[in-house]
Order: C-alpha cells, then sequence, then structure tokens
C-alpha cells in the first residue's frame, strides 16, 4: 500500500496506491467523506472500501482532497474537490492505461463527488454511493444518470434523511438502461458506527453479483 503524491489542480495530491496485479485489471477509486466534518482517506469505511477493491484484483486509489493530510490547497466546497478526483483519475489511468473498466465509490460527501465524476467520465461502469447526502445537495445533475449503481445507507440516519435517498432512487428508476439498488441497514446511523460490517456485507453482496461474469448488467 504505498504513499503515492500525484499532481492536483492546486498542487500535489496524496494517497495510497494498490498497482494493477495483472494487465487490464479494473481501476476503481474510493473518496472519502467531508473534509470540514473530519473526513480523509483514512476514515473507517474509506479504508475498508480500498482493501475491498484491493482484494478483488482492482487497481485502487484512494486520496486525500485538497488541504487535507498533504494535499495542497484548500477546501473549496465541491467543486475544486470534483476537480481533483478527475486529476486523481487521470492519473491512475497514466500509469495503467489498459484499464477497460473503472469504478468510483465515496462516502458521504465523497458520494456526491463521486456521482458528479460518473456524469464526466463515460469510463466509470459502476458505482458505490454511501450515506449520499441526498437531503444537503442537489443530485439533479444526473440526468440522466450514466451507469448501473448502488446506493446504501443507514435507516438511522439523522444527518441525511433516509426518505431523500429514497425519493433520488425512485427517479433514477424510470430511467431505462441502468439499474439502480438500494439497500437501507436497519439500525445504522449516518457514520455506520456499530453497522461496518452489515454495510460492508452489503458492498460485498453487490460486489460479487456485479462482477460475476453472468451478471446481466454491462
Amino acid at each position: 500500500m504505498p504513499t503515492v503524491i500525484f499532481p492536483g489542480p492546486e498542487g500535489r495530491l496524496e494517497g495510497r496506491f494498490s498497482p494493477p496485479p495483472r494487465p487490464r485489471a479494473p481501476v476503481a477509486m474510493v473518496l472519502h467523506p467531508h473534509p470540514q466534518g473530519g473526513g480523509t482517506m483514512n476514515e473507517q469505511i474509506t479504508q475498508k472500501l480500498y482493501k475491498t477493491f484491493v482484494d478483488r484484483g482492482f487497481a485502487t486509489l484512494r486520496f486525500n482532497f485538497r488541504g487535507v493530510g498533504r494535499s495542497q490547497g484548500s477546501f473549496d466546497n465541491g467543486i475544486g474537490e470534483l476537480s481533483d478526483a478527475a486529476a486523481a483519475l487521470d492519473w491512475v489511468q497514466s500509469i495503467h492505461e489498459e484499464a477497460q473498466v473503472t469504478w468510483v465509490a465515496g462516502v458521504s460527501f465523497g458520494a456526491l463527488i463521486g456521482m458528479q465524476l460518473l456524469m464526466r467520465r463515460p469510463e466509470i461502469r459502476g458505482w458505490l454511493s454511501i450515506g449520499a447526502p441526498a437531503s444537503m445537495y442537489d443530485f439533479s445533475f444526473l440526468a440522466p444518470c450514466p451507469a448501473s449503481g448502488i446506493f446504501i445507507h443507514g435507516a438511522q440516519d439523522t444527518v441525511v434523511q433516509p426518505s431523500s435517498v429514497g425519493k433520488l432512487v425512485e427517479k433514477l428508476r424510470t430511467q431505462k438502461h441502468i439499474t439502480v439498488h438500494h439497500e437501507e441497514i436497519p439500525r445504522a446511523n449516518h457514520f455506520f458506527e456499530n453497522e461496518q460490517k452489515e454495510l460492508m456485507a452489503s458492498v460485498d453482496n453487490y460486489l460479487d453479483f456485479r462482477l460475476d461474469p453472468a451478471c446481466p448488467i454491462t
């Protein structure tokens, strides 16, 4: 799990990168929660998602948004952070050009950035949005949503109302050609404090489904 430093729009960005274990290995990028709420690439769920993708043979990157850890710059209300994520994906692709498929996984604020990146990068074929802040930010940019994925939310979330994610899912499910999964973890709050085992079981079940060669979702 080497530390990497790569160029971002506002200077260097700090990350952890697990190189591709084989030619044409897929890419996964994991995006951390809100920097002003203490979110970093070492946040527990971010680390667990990273390990999950590494264990499944992905070339995997997690990194600190601008102004976090050793990443240069300062918080930019999501605008600059989206540019950071695009630069991070560019960097991975520059050293692993033969990747055919990319996944993005985001936690809370990172889920917002991940979904925005999805709209810009057609190579992203799958996504995981954990605790997506649908009641705090306007997700109407997902029109149309270009790839299938899953929203996982805590049923006891008092930071982001579960109903706001449910409404977003209903809207996206009217689209053809994509499949949006939605799972609520019964006792979980926004941070999945005591339910991380259940959260990661949900992640693993979904990845088992999507990565199966027989999966109907391309």
